[in-house]
């Protein structure tokens, strides 16, 4: 857990940035801290790794005084991405990558693993630009190995300074949605800084809004949208973004009925072959009477070919009922993995969340005033 208690940062001109903050970092969660240019959100940041030192309060990782940590084993400990991706242009790429884990003395043979690992993990072939340099790739993907760099070593924190703002929109998109696929597969404490509202709606847990050096509002994009503390915050979001001439439709809109379910008395090889027919990888199960039983994945079939079908459904999948709100499934939306079922107050399955559908009503929503400092 990170703290910060009663901070200021006085710079040697007398230029006061920081007015005692006090905040903390929501753990394993993506924190945004946006404002217009000047508000102290990237000098916030490079307190964190000691880029910058405080004048006053105190900034706590897990209870420690960060002042008591030798700064560069606390820059070791995080990961940092910034605007201009920062690759080292005469190293190739598993070079780059492997930076950190080398100066911390990692083996050959795990740095080598690491490094096949994240490239998979942003689907980039390892055999394939492992051995290339920076000059050779896209600004997309120099970009994510700028990310995947900042994760080498495994730390439990990530600092993100502007990282796709240099980026075309189509680009910046895809490298948002990069991140929250990353996100939910690492669970890391990011803080991302932007100046663009729509970047932190997307892709927040919570969003820590500044103006000359103090916090002004924080909370989760819908608790922001709903609920603006003032007019600089509701001026900043804009008007279209707070909802004020459109509302989210009801969740019956985002239910998809064009699914392929399961019966629990279908054997295993016949699931499998029905979900690699219909190219998916995890399918809701229903009993003859049409209730829903849970959810079956094809990788866990793969893996346990003998054993009856039964056996092999995850009843504490996530699921959703139809009564609920769509504000609240938005809510929890990073926690829903895979196919998320709908079901009736009487447990019968009524279809599959549309997710690609409920974040384009939510752009269609928010989308106004630039809210770009």
């Amino acid at each position: 857990m990170i703290e910060l208690k009663n901070i200021g940062k006085t710079f040697d001109d007398g230029f006061q940035a920081l007015k005692d903050i006090d905040l903390t970092f929501e753990e394993g969660k993506i924190n945004v801290l946006i404002g217009p240019s000047g508000c102290g959100k990237t000098t916030t940041m490079k307190l964190l790794n000691r880029l910058v030192d405080y004048t006053q309060g105190e900034i706590l990782i897990d209870e420690e005084n960060i002042k008591d940590i030798n700064p560069i084993t606390l820059r070791r400990k995080m990961g940092f991405v910034i605007q201009n991706i920062g690759l080292f242009p005469h190293m190739t790429i598993y070079n780059n990558v492997a930076t950190v884990p080398k100066l911390l003395k990692w083996e050959k043979k795990k740095i080598r693993n690491r490094v096949v690992e994240l490239l998979e993990m942003v689907n980039l072939d390892p055999e394939t630009y492992m051995l290339r340099y920076p000059s050779e790739l896209s600004g997309g993907q120099q970009q994510r190995i700028g990310v995947i760099r900042a994760l080498a070593a495994e730390p439990s924190t990530i600092l993100m300074d502007e990282p796709f703002s240099a980026l075309d929109p189509i680009s910046r998109e895809q490298l948002q949605d990069e991140l929250l696929r990353l996100q939910s597969e690492i669970n890391k404490t990011i803080i991302f800084v932007t100046h663009d509202m729509d970047e932190a709606i997307k892709i927040a847990d919570q969003i820590i809004l500044m103006k000359d050096g103090n916090i002004v509002q924080k909370g989760s994009p819908q608790q922001i949208l709903e609920n603006p503390a003032n007019d600089f915050v509701k001026d900043f979001i804009g008007e279209k973004r707070l909802g004020m001439d459109r509302k989210l439709p009801q969740l019956n809109e985002f239910i998809s009925k064009d699914y392929i379910a399961v019966s629990d008395d279908t054997s295993v090889e016949l699931a499998m072959d029905k979900m690699i027919a219909n190219q998916i990888a995890e399918a809701p199960v229903v009993k003859h009477d049409g209730s829903y039983a849970g959810v079956i994945n094809l990788y866990e079939m793969l893996s346990n070919k003998d054993q009856d079908l039964q056996d092999l459904i995850n009843q504490s999948s996530s699921v959703i009922t139809e009564e609920e709100e769509t504000e609240n499934v938005l809510m929890k939306l990073d926690k829903l993995h895979g196919s998320t079922p709908i079901i009736s107050a009487g447990n019968a399955l009524v279809g599959i969340l549309d997710k690609d559908k409920l974040l384009q009503a939510l752009k269609d929503v928010t989308e106004g005033k630039s809210g770009v400092a």
